[in-house]
């Protein structure tokens, strides 16, 4: 069942992330990477800032978490995360399907460079990689990132983004 994150979670929705985030370790540039990945904190900001999480649960487990943002003419969907050992079973599928239907806006998502699992699972679900100086520019658009994170991410987006025209590029 795909149904939305309540703050009461905070807890459980860290446990997914920070399990699920462990793949990183070693992959991102070192000066990126933090035990935990995500605070408790940091999750609470990513909220006050508009992230609505949804989240994957199957007998009364949360499995996944999506995040999804409003950002004026396009949607971001962020903080997509799978617990370890449930990975590559449509968990992630069903999140992107079900954010995809919450808006009619073209939809970026950022992710790392390296992380090319995850890039492979966008392109597989019909994002496509943008160009280095759209994924600088977007990044720095609509994401509140450091330089490192943005020299070493990418951005995907949907094929909205293509029929959107340079109105999205500006």
């Amino acid at each position: 069942m795909i149904r939305r994150c309540t703050d009461a979670e905070l807890d459980t929705m860290l446990s997914v992330i920070n399990d699920a985030a462990t793949a990183y370790k070693g992959v991102i540039p070192d000066d990126c990477w933090k035990e935990p990945y995500m605070s408790q904190e940091e999750l609470e900001r990513e909220i006050a800032d508009g992230i609505v999480f949804w989240g994957y649960e199957e007998d009364g487990r949360l499995l996944g978490v999506m995040g999804i943002q409003a950002r004026g003419p396009v949607t971001l969907f962020r903080h997509a995360y799978v617990r370890t050992a449930r990975r590559n079973g449509g968990i992630g599928t069903r999140l992107l399907r079900h954010l995809e239907q919450l808006t009619s806006k073209p939809v970026l998502i950022g992710t790392w460079e390296r992380a090319t699992w995850a890039v492979r699972f966008y392109e597989k679900n019909g994002y496509r990689v943008l160009s280095r100086a759209e994924t600088n520019y977007l990044l720095g658009k609509y994401w509140n990132l450091p330089e490192l994170q943005i020299i070493t991410s990418v951005v995907l987006a949907d094929p909205k983004w293509d029929s959107a025209g340079e109105d999205f590029a500006d």
